[in-house]
């Protein structure tokens, strides 16, 4: 079975300065990074040009493989729109290789009907401003009982329907994965896999939620290495990258340490 190849977003340490960041995965022996537009004092929230940003990438020697991310994609509207155009132009400049696009998740746009249109709509708008900029766009369903788009099997029939398998792939979560409860994975639409673990013995699944999300351990619920290892021996090849949105991770004073803690282990079981 082929070895995983780690991939680092920001969210495992989002005070650190985007320079920090690179270097921290660049010690790890990690060559491939996701940056985000949600963390303050950050590209691309604090006017930084994308041309400054692949040049630090360049120096660091590392690939950025995705901007996270467009949310509320599946509502598309001229503010998406223009929202779309911005993070687009910006991994094209930046030199990021895919856009993550995260769907509505407050309780709305959940009815069957409305789900697949706004999904289809969305895709359909998003597919030629993809192309023209050569730039991957990564559906990330959420597992969570409110959102519009909690499986990879809706996602996958809108892709397939819309002829776009060039153009869109999937992003498999394992925490979203796990709690959306589906079993299909989907590993040759799968362009990106985020990894988190949940180690708190008393929270039920549809109580999970960002902040229990830790870096993977032994006491790992959700399962990672199980999912990890059924999507590599379906021949997914690429990224699976650390995505811990808990607190506690992000106060880590080691955060190094930590993070080589869970490679070992994940690698180890795998």
């Amino acid at each position: 079975m082929s070895s995983i190849r780690f991939a680092l977003n920001h969210m495992c340490a989002p005070s650190l300065t985007l320079e920090a960041f690179f270097a921290v995965a660049k010690e790890l022996g990690i060559d491939k990074v996701e940056i985000r537009n949600d963390l303050a004092g950050n590209p691309i929230l604090d006017g930084t040009p994308a041309m400054a940003v692949k040049e630090l990438a360049a120096r660091e020697g590392v690939a950025i493989i995705s901007i996270n991310a467009l949310q509320r994609f599946n509502e598309w509207n001229d503010e998406r729109a223009r929202e779309a155009a911005g993070l687009i132009d910006y991994a094209r400049d930046c030199g990021a290789r895919a856009l993550v696009l995260v769907p509505v998740n407050d309780g709305s746009g959940r009815e069957p009907e409305v789900r697949r249109a706004n999904l289809r709509k969305s895709l359909s708008a998003l597919k030629p401003m993809l192309e023209a900029a050569g730039i991957i766009g990564l559906v990330e369903p959420l597992g969570f009982e409110i959102c519009s788009l909690r499986l990879k099997s809706e996602a996958a029939a809108a892709i397939e329907e819309l002829g776009a398998k060039s153009t869109f792939c999937l992003v498999h979560d394992t925490f979203h994965h796990h709690l959306a409860g589906e079993a299909a994975i989907f590993p040759e639409l799968t362009g990106l896999i985020h990894i988190s673990g949940v180690s708190d013995p008393d929270v039920s699944v549809a109580d999970m939620r960002d902040p229990h999300r830790v870096l993977v351990d032994a006491r790992d619920r959700l399962d990672n290495v199980g999912q990890l290892r059924a999507l590599i021996a379906a021949g997914y090849a690429g990224p699976a990258s650390f995505e811990p949105f808990a607190p506690t991770v992000h106060a880590l004073n080691e955060p190094i340490a930590a993070l080589k803690e869970s490679m070992a282990y994940i690698a180890g079981r795998l």
